[in-house]
C-alpha cells in the first residue's frame, strides 16, 4: 500500500519539478528578448532599407540577400536558398473616376487588385451596376450585365469579435468577382476593399481567374468612397472610367531564404516560418515583415542563451505567399524528394501586435497536449488555444501529416491596414512585436523538448 503511495506522489512531484524548470526557462527566453531581442532593429533594416517587396521584384531580390545575412549574423548553422519559379505581377499606374449625368469626372482612391489585369494604358468607361452580394449578382441575365463595371459592395461584418472571420466572408469578392463579372460579359469588377476601417484607404490583395474566363480587371475601393458610390447609385446612372497598367509577366526564378541550428539528437524538423514577400504598397512591416524577424529572433535565442535543441530548429523564409504560395509548395515538394521528417510547424503571419494565442491545425491529442503547457503561457498573454487556420505558407505541410500551428496576435487592428499604404514601421510597437517572438520561441523550445 505505500509503494503505491508513494507512485503518484514522485511523478506529481517530477511533474511539478519539470513545470517549475520550463517555468525559469519560458523567464529566461522572455528576460533576453525583451532586453537584447532585435527583431525590431530587423523590422526596422527590411521596411526601410528594403520597402515593399512583392515578388519578381527588385525590392524581393534585395530582401533574399537581406535575410540570408541576417540568418548567418543570427547564428544559424547552416543558411541556403532554395530555387522557385513565382509569378511577377506589375502595378504600374493606374487612375479611376467616376461621373454622374453630364457632370465632370471625379478621382476615387483605388488600388488593382494583386494579379489583375489591366486595361493596356487605355480609359475603360462603363455605367456603374451595383450589387451587394453574389446571391445578387447570380439572378442578373447576362444581358443585364454586359458592357458594365460592376461594384460588389459587400460591407465587412462589423458584428463579428474575431475579424478573421469577417476577413473569411469578404474574401471571395477579392478573389473571384473579376471571374464572375466575365462571365457574363461585364468589363471590369470593383470591390468594396476587404477593410475593418472606417477610412478610405484601398486594400490590394489577390484574385484569382478561372480558366477559359476573359480577364477583365478589377479594382479595390475603400470605405468611404463606396458608401459615396452606394448612395449615388441607389438614385442615379452613375459612368466609371478606369485605366490601369498592370499585368503579368513572365514567371521569374527566385528564392525562399532557410537557415537552420542542427538538432543534436536527431535531425527531425521544427520549423518557425513567415513569409518574406509582401505586397507592392506600404511597408510590409505587419505583413509579414513581422513573421520574418520573429523566427529571425527564434532562432538567434536558442544560440544566444545556449540552449542545446534536441531537434533541428529551421527558419523559412517563404517566397510568393502573396499571389501565389510557389515557395509554400515548392518546399513541400522538396521535402516529398527527401524524406525528412518534421516534427512540428509554426508560422506568424497575422500581425506583430501582441500575441494572445496560437492556432492549431492537428490532431487532437497534440492540440491537447500544448493545452496542457497553458499555465505555462498564460503570464505572458497567451490564453486562446483553438482550432484555427495556421499559416498559408506551412499549409501545404498538411498533406504530409505535420502538425501545423500559427502566432495568433491580437486581431482588432490587423485588417484595418492589412495590404495597404498603411503597412509600414510606424504601426508596429516594439514591445508586441517582441512579445511574440518570445511566445514563438517558448512553443518552439517545448515542442523541441516534448516532441
Amino acid at each position: 500500500m505505500k509503494k503505491l503511495l508513494i507512485l503518484p506522489l514522485f511523478l506529481g512531484g517530477f511533474l511539478f519539478a519539470q513545470s517549475q524548470a520550463d517555468s525559469l526557462q519560458f523567464k529566461k527566453i522572455s528576460d533576453h528578448i525583451l532586453v537584447k531581442g532585435e527583431a525590431y532593429r530587423d523590422l526596422t533594416e527590411l521596411t526601410k532599407g528594403v520597402g515593399n517587396r512583392l515578388s519578381g521584384s527588385a525590392n524581393y531580390d534585395k530582401a533574399v540577400k537581406w535575410a540570408e545575412a541576417k540568418l548567418r549574423e543570427a547564428g544559424a548553422d547552416k543558411v541556403w536558398l532554395q530555387e522557385v519559379m513565382v509569378p511577377v505581377w506589375v502595378r504600374g499606374k493606374e487612375s479611376l473616376h467616376i461621373k454622374t449625368g453630364n457632370g465632370g469626372w471625379k478621382s476615387v482612391k483605388m488600388l488593382s487588385l494583386g494579379n489583375s489585369e489591366g486595361t493596356g494604358g487605355k480609359d475603360l468607361t462603363g455605367e456603374i451596376l451595383m450589387v451587394n452580394t453574389f446571391d445578387e449578382f447570380k439572378k442578373l441575365s447576362e444581358n443585364q450585365v454586359k458592357g458594365k463595371i460592376v461594384f460588389f459592395n459587400f460591407e465587412w461584418r462589423h458584428d463579428y469579435v474575431e475579424p478573421f472571420k469577417a476577413y473569411g466572408e469578404a474574401g471571395i469578392y477579392r478573389r473571384n468577382a473579376a471571374s464572375e463579372v466575365a462571365k457574363k460579359s461585364g468589363k471590369a469588377a470593383i470591390i468594396r476593399s476587404l477593410s475593418s476601417a472606417f477610412d478610405d484607404e484601398p486594400h490590394t490583395g489577390s484574385l484569382r481567374y478561372e480558366d477559359n474566363v476573359v480577364k477583365v480587371p478589377a479594382a479595390a475601393i475603400g470605405n468611404h468612397s463606396a458608401d459615396e458610390l452606394a448612395k449615388l447609385l441607389k438614385s442615379q446612372k452613375v459612368t466609371a472610367k478606369l485605366n490601369s497598367n498592370c499585368g503579368m509577366k513572365a514567371d521569374k526564378l527566385s528564392y525562399s531564404v532557410i537557415g537552420e541550428l542542427t538538432g543534436k539528437k536527431d535531425n527531425s524538423v521544427i520549423i518557425a516560418a513567415g513569409h518574406l514577400d509582401s505586397w507592392d504598397v506600404g511597408e510590409g512591416a505587419h505583413d509579414d515583415g513581422s513573421g520574418i524577424v520573429q523566427s529571425i529572433e527564434v532562432l538567434r535565442t536558442f544560440k544566444r542563451l545556449g540552449i542545446q535543441n534536441n531537434h533541428t530548429i529551421r527558419v523559412i523564409c517563404y517566397a510568393n505567399e502573396e499571389n501565389g504560395v510557389k515557395g509554400g509548395y515548392k518546399y513541400l515538394e522538396e521535402v516529398k524528394k527527401s524524406g525528412e521528417k518534421h516534427l512540428f510547424a509554426i508560422e506568424s503571419d497575422a500581425g506583430g501586435f501582441s500575441p494572445r494565442g496560437i492556432a492549431m491545425d492537428m490532431p487532437q491529442d497534440k492540440i491537447n497536449q500544448i493545452k496542457a503547457w497553458s499555465n505555462l503561457f498564460l503570464p505572458y498573454g497567451i490564453y486562446d488555444f483553438e482550432k484555427r487556420h495556421s499559416g498559408v505558407d506551412i499549409g501545404p505541410l498538411k498533406q504530409i501529416g505535420v502538425p501545423l500551428a500559427g502566432l495568433f496576435p491580437d486581431p482588432q487592428r490587423y485588417f484595418d491596414i492589412h495590404h495597404t499604404h498603411e503597412d509600414t514601421l510606424d504601426k508596429v510597437n516594439r514591445r508586441e512585436l517582441l512579445m511574440g517572438a518570445i511566445v514563438l520561441t517558448q512553443l518552439v523550445y517545448m515542442i523541441d523538448k516534448n516532441w
